[in-house]
């Protein structure tokens, strides 16, 4: 059973790539969009737990998000979740439904944002290059282990890094678009 499966290494780093563009719908651009309370957990029935498993998010207007609680004994905690998770938001309590105004960005805020898009891309690229050394060590033990010639090994190293190359560059494509966004240029 040789050690390589290219298609392993693709689906790993398109994972990378997935991972970073969700992380990066949650950095906010000055509109409101639901996705940017994804990484919220609230402390509930002893349990963290994501926002969107105890409340409906929802963007009425371009600059507010609606959060509807399921649970009336919920509304405290989720306040609290939305408050500490370091978004800027303070939310507005209205019986079981927190308002959330999506505040401007400062130009010190929105470098801070740039920065975290940059820190996430940065974590991407880590995930393919570790992605990447997998599939050459793959490759040496299927070249002492498993037949493979030294040809055929860095034909298919060459594959590895070109998939790498690809990647890096969807990778960079996607932050530069974000940084873009947020920074408003």
């Amino acid at each position: 059973m040789p050690a390589y499966d290219k298609a392993d290494l693709e689906r790993r780093m398109h994972g990378a790539v997935e991972a970073l563009k969700h992380d990066l719908t949650g950095l906010r651009t000055g509109r409101a969009s639901t996705s940017l309370l994804d990484p919220v957990q609230v402390e509930v029935y002893g349990a963290h737990m994501p926002l969107n498993q105890v409340a409906t998010v929802s963007a009425p207007e371009p600059r507010m998000l609606s959060v509807q609680v399921w649970d009336r004994t919920n509304v405290g905690p989720v306040d609290k979740a939305i408050r500490s998770a370091g978004l800027g938001l303070n939310p507005i309590v209205d019986g079981q439904t927190l308002r959330l105004p999506i505040p401007d960005l400062t130009e010190e805020r929105r470098r801070e944002l740039a920065k975290l898009a940059g820190q996430y891309a940065e974590k991407a690229r880590i995930a393919v290059r570790n992605v990447r050394r997998d599939g050459m060590d793959a490759l040496k033990t299927d070249e002492k282990k498993n037949g493979l010639s030294e040809d055929e090994r860095k034909r298919a190293e060459t594959d590895v890094q070109k998939l790498t190359d690809a990647t890096i560059a969807e990778i960079d494509a996607a932050a530069q678009a974000k940084e873009k966004e947020i920074l408003g240029k």
